[in-house]
């Protein structure tokens, strides 16, 4: 029981204090709120273990705010506390999700007992739901996942998901940490409502506020309609924000604004535009490093940060790695018709010891292309990118170049190195969302090559 977050929310000063000192001295630790809308404000920046409220509140009805509590948050505990204990009291509580009530004058030892046996059933609740969800093999929606490190990603998603507070995804390029934020999206009560991804780092930063925030007509030159942006998109639902270190300095400090309030102003607009929006934000870069740098606000990570999930690098887990490249092997060759295929046993080896400095992204391109040049259903090893197959990992001249002396049969249409070549670009393009930079790394060649070859394909 030690550790644990208690949110207080009572408008007597002294009791407040009082319960505060009691549950610091037994270990716990404690946030306070005098008001309705204090105690809102807390559970946007932070995720208690458990809630207690008291009934009578000068700025809203504690047992209706308590039904929007649990709306907001429903695996957290709530104990009421009221002078009133009269049964109809205690029953429209216990309608509304409150898990117990203690009177006032507050007895110590009654408070603990209470807070200590909703805290251990929520972590019994949740237990469940994990235990469930093993039990049946799967992750999250498109997340595969079997090693310690993602079981421990997924009952962290499994705590975090249903409560209604904004987080910070961190994680190298190509982790998937997309796929965790629908997973979130899913899991949680807006599910069904809007999810909307925006890639941060292939928006112009002159582009940045209209795509986020709209425009209204007429607010520069060529915006001849009123656009709905990202923000309004998403009303009701989630809007992830990939890449968010890639913001400009200004329009971070317009972000702040409009996570904190739920409102803003389209470009050009003078009328406030309301929205209903969970924010879910991801980067592989060191937030912490760019605050010190001055290169990212420090309020708004604070804001953005209530809540941190690490997505593990490829590298660190190992026993994922085969599952995922059947997988991955099974859809190309759904895809392309080429029936069941399988890997050799050295095939096998070297994927199982490479390092995937491109994580999941990586692999999944490794596998496209290995699923076009796979002859008699088997992957060999010499049907891998050469990034795999060379001792030393260096830049390619071509995105799929093949040594020649490994190549064991001529390659014809359409499977001629051109064609093999495109898909792998076209691939990289959806996977990054049109991010140069993130192609770049991914395919390992130089920024030239590849806009050579874009001109080429006429890809453009």
């Amino acid at each position: 029981m030690h550790n644990t977050t208690v949110l207080v929310i009572d408008d007597d000063p002294s009791l407040g204090r009082l319960l505060a000192h009691w549950l610091r001295r037994d270990g716990h630790k404690v946030l306070a709120a005098e008001t309705a809308a204090e105690g809102l404000a807390a559970l946007s920046r932070t995720l208690p273990d458990a809630i207690l409220l008291d009934i009578n509140l000068p700025d809203a009805d504690g047992v209706e705010l308590l039904a929007e509590i649990k709306a907001r948050h429903p695996r957290t505990p709530v104990v009421m506390m009221t002078v009133d204990a009269d049964v109809d009291m205690v029953v429209r509580c216990m309608q509304r999700g409150a898990f117990d009530y203690v009177p006032k004058p507050i007895d110590r030892v009654k408070m603990f007992t209470t807070i200590r046996n909703a805290v251990e059933k929520a972590k019994t609740d949740l237990r469940i739901v994990q235990l469930e969800r093993e039990a049946e093999g799967q992750g999250y929606p498109g997340m595969i996942g079997q090693t310690p490190a993602m079981r421990d990603l997924f009952r962290q998603m499994d705590r975090v998901a249903p409560n209604d507070i904004t987080i910070l995804i961190r994680g190298e390029s190509g982790t998937g940490k997309e796929l965790v934020a629908a997973g979130i999206h899913a899991a949680s009560a807006r599910q069904g409502r809007p999810f909307v991804a925006v890639n941060c780092a292939a928006i112009p930063e002159t582009l940045q506020e209209s795509e986020l925030f709209g425009h209204e007509k007429g607010a520069f030159t060529g915006a001849d309609q009123q656009r709905t942006g990202r923000f309004e998109q998403a009303h009701e639902g989630t809007l992830f924000l990939d890449e968010v270190a890639e913001l400009s300095l200004p329009l971070q400090a317009s972000l702040l604004r409009a996570v904190q309030e739920q409102s803003f102003y389209r470009v050009g607009g003078s009328s406030m535009v309301e929205v209903n929006v969970r924010i879910l934000a991801a980067t592989h870069r060191d937030l912490r490093a760019m605050v010190q740098e001055g290169l990212f606000r420090e309020d708004l990570y604070y804001r953005l940060a209530v809540f941190e999930l690490l997505v593990p690098p490829l590298r660190d887990r190992q026993g994922d790695v085969m599952r995922l490249a059947q997988t991955f092997l099974d859809e190309v060759g759904s895809r392309y018709g080429t029936g069941p295929l399988t890997f050799d046993p050295a095939c096998a080896a070297r994927i199982g010891a490479y390092h995937w400095p491109g994580n999941v992204r990586e692999l999944r391109n490794a596998m496209e292309r290995a699923a076009v040049l796979a002859q008699a259903g088997v992957v060999h090893i010499h049907d891998l990118p050469p990034s795999m197959t060379q001792e030393q990992p260096r830049l390619a001249s071509s995105v799929a170049a093949v040594p020649e002396a490994e190549v064991p049969v001529p390659l014809e249409a359409p499977t001629r190195l051109s064609d093999i070549e495109k898909a792998a670009i076209l691939s990289a393009l959806e996977d990054s969302r049109g991010n140069v930079s993130e192609v770049v790394r991914t395919l390992g060649i130089p920024r030239t090559t590849l806009y050579r070859r874009l001109r080429e394909y006429g890809l453009r």
